[in-house]
C-alpha cells in the first residue's frame, strides 16, 4: 500500500485520546488516524449521498428515518468496530 507522510496538527486533548485508542487497538497513530479518516470519508459520502438523494425525491418521512435509524442500531458493534 502506497502512503503519503503528512504532517498533521491536532488539539492536545484530541492527540492524547487518538495515541490512547491507538494503544488499546494495538496499532500506531497513524494507522488509528487511517482508519479514523476513512471513516469519516465513508459518512461525508453517505451524507452527500442523502442530500442528491433528497434533491431528487424530497425530505426523508419520519418512518424513513425511523427504520433507518433502527438499521444503524442494529449493525451499530460492526460500524464501529
Amino acid at each position: 500500500m502506497a502512503v503519503k507522510k503528512l504532517s498533521v496538527s491536532l488539539e492536545v486533548s484530541v492527540a492524547t485520546a487518538a495515541m490512547r485508542a491507538a494503544e488499546r487497538r494495538g496499532v500506531s497513530v497513524s494507522a488509528w488516524l487511517n482508519a479514523a479518516a476513512e471513516r469519516a470519508l465513508v459518512v461525508e459520502e453517505g451524507l452527500a449521498a442523502v442530500r442528491e438523494w433528497e434533491a431528487e425525491h424530497g425530505a426523508l418521512t419520519v418512518g424513513e428515518l425511523a427504520w433507518a435509524d433502527a438499521v444503524l442500531d442494529a449493525f451499530g458493534d460492526r460500524l464501529a468496530s
